[in-house]
């Protein structure tokens, strides 16, 4: 209550009137904190039982909460109740109703080997059933089916021929050289190394899953400890190829950056695991390099890129900022800004401000698409962007200004707004001239980590802070095939042999960008 407005009350009410507004000054606050612990609630029940599709409404999550094995068909009945609730609710402009999907038999591969089987008539259809004379074959009803055999293994016997001459006897005795393998002396070929590192790094399976399957599937026993040592000398290769990649990565002038959390095994932390990072660094359409960190602070990406001058797209993590040389300009992401807003949506759907601010990002997200439907150089995607995009920006400002001016601060539409605007510079560079060839967002660096996330639900941890850039290093290669639409087994049987042996000076003969473009020169 205002002190003068106080002072002018009567001696014997001034102690009577202060408590009252003091009280309602309490409930306001109280009020505020309700609202608050609403929204987190909201936004917990949706994260843990909410479809992705952002429509799930609070009679739904209700439901959820209380009955986790509630049907579909529940859920629909629940959420049917609350009609009057959804169209009060404000949605964007509805999209044009997909046609229904069609099912449709897939074409298997003509690459594919034919093997035939051929099914004869019973006995009593060979026969004509009117006269009783043989029928004749007058042609087959053909259909196709995928099939496989099980994985066979085998033992590989090399002999090396070993020449002599009968005559001179002081002349000694030649042997065949050993090929080049990616383990000398090893137990297993390097296809079964290869293969063990696709099935980690690219299916996601274990080494104690594939050592049990070797048993199950083989009678073959495989310890842990062998197929772990061959992956890792795998990195060990990789981090040349990873080296080399990073070079081209940095010789440009676009990256985009990304960081997720791995656990490490580690004796800095006794009974739990360690929470290290791996960074990861990559051009669209181009090279994929993580970097392996025992930490998420910015010594990080300032060691990374502490040569790097040009453009630097990353989310809002405060580490990315003042990074590289002088000449590093800084751009944002609007997917992780619009995320903020679909958060407050889901935080309340009535929030009509959030969702004027969600179809108007979803306009630049338009532009961006029939650039890329009508596959646009950067100079004219650039030409687009300034037409339409521009003017979008301009208008959607002040929404969000007005928008942070009547929320509360630490609302989920509060915090939203805070982002963005504390980022608008560089969410709206991607727009300004000369910059064609930045992307909306930072969807590329994002698409790459999702194996990472898929990767330590199975194997849950990395074995050692040594092992860490070893295991980056193999990201970094299956990451950078996956993007150039290499076939990483063809790529890694091709070149991890030789890599042990290959001159330091000439790696970058062999990253996957090299190699691609080498069997492109081949092809007649």
């Amino acid at each position: 209550m205002n002190n003068d407005l106080l002072q002018r009350i009567p001696d014997d009410l001034r102690d009577e009137v202060g408590s009252v507004f003091a009280k309602a000054e309490k409930a306001d606050r109280l009020e505020i904190e309700v609202s608050l612990l609403k929204e987190q609630i909201r936004l917990m029940r949706h994260r843990t039982h909410g479809a992705s599709a952002d429509r799930v409404n609070d009679a739904q999550l209700a439901l959820l909460q209380l009955e986790p094995s509630v049907s579909p068909e529940e859920m629909e009945k629940e959420a049917a109740l609350s009609e009057a609730e959804k169209a009060a609710t404000p949605k964007p402009e509805p999209e044009p109703p997909r046609q229904a999907r069609v099912p449709v038999r897939a074409v298997l591969p003509a690459s594919l080997p034919r093997r035939e089987r051929v099914i004869v008539c019973p006995e009593a259809d060979c026969r004509c059933a009117q006269c009783g004379g043989e029928t004749k074959v007058i042609g087959h009803d053909t259909s196709e089916t995928l099939a496989m055999e099980p994985i066979k293994y085998y033992v590989e016997v090399t002999k090396r021929e070993k020449r002599a001459c009968p005559k001179c006897e002081e002349a000694g005795v030649k042997t065949a050289p050993l090929p080049e393998r990616i383990v000398d002396k090893g137990i297993l070929s390097d296809r079964v190394i290869i293969d063990v590192t696709i099935k980690k790094y690219c299916d996601h399976q274990p080494l104690f899953r594939q050592m049990v399957a070797f048993k199950r599937d083989a009678q073959i026993d495989i310890s842990r400890t062998t197929l772990c040592e061959s992956v890792l000398r795998v990195g060990e290769l990789a981090q040349a190829l990873s080296r080399a990649m990073r070079a081209d990565l940095l010789a440009g002038d676009y990256i985009q950056a990304d960081e997720t959390p791995v656990p490490v095994q580690s004796p800095k932390t006794k009974g739990r695991n360690h929470r290290a990072y791996l960074w990861q660094y990559s051009r669209p359409g181009g090279a994929v390099v993580f970097d392996f960190r025992m930490g998420r602070e910015r010594e990080g990406p300032a060691e990374f890129l502490k040569e790097f001058g040009g453009r630097l797209q990353t989310d809002g993590y405060a580490a990315y900022f003042k990074v590289g040389a002088h000449t590093l300009l800084l751009y944002a992401c609007w997917a992780h800004a619009r995320r903020k807003f679909i958060e407050a949506l889901e935080a309340n759907p009535k929030e009509a401000r959030a969702a004027e601010i969600v179809r108007r990002i979803g306009e630049l997200y338009a532009v961006e698409k029939q650039a890329r439907e009508a596959g646009l150089d950067e100079k004219a995607r650039e030409a687009l962007r300034i037409e339409k995009s521009v003017p979008v920006l301009i208008g959607l400002r002040p929404v969000i200004e007005q928008a942070k001016a009547g929320a509360l601060p630490k609302s989920a539409l509060g915090r939203a707004c805070q982002y963005t605007l504390d980022l608008w510079a560089r969410l709206e560079r991607y727009a300004q001239p000369g910059a064609g060839a930045v992307e909306i967002d930072n969807n590329w660096a994002e698409n790459a980590m999702r194996p990472v996330v898929l990767g330590r639900k199975n194997w849950l941890h990395i074995g050692s802070e040594k092992a860490g850039p070893k295991i980056a290093a193999i990201l970094s290669v299956v990451e950078t095939c996956k993007r150039l639409g290499i076939d990483v087994r063809e790529y890694l049987e091709d070149v991890l042999p030789k890599l042990g042996g290959w001159p330091v000076n000439r790696v970058a003969e062999l990253t996957p960008m090299a190699w691609k473009a080498a069997r492109a020169r081949q092809t007649p």
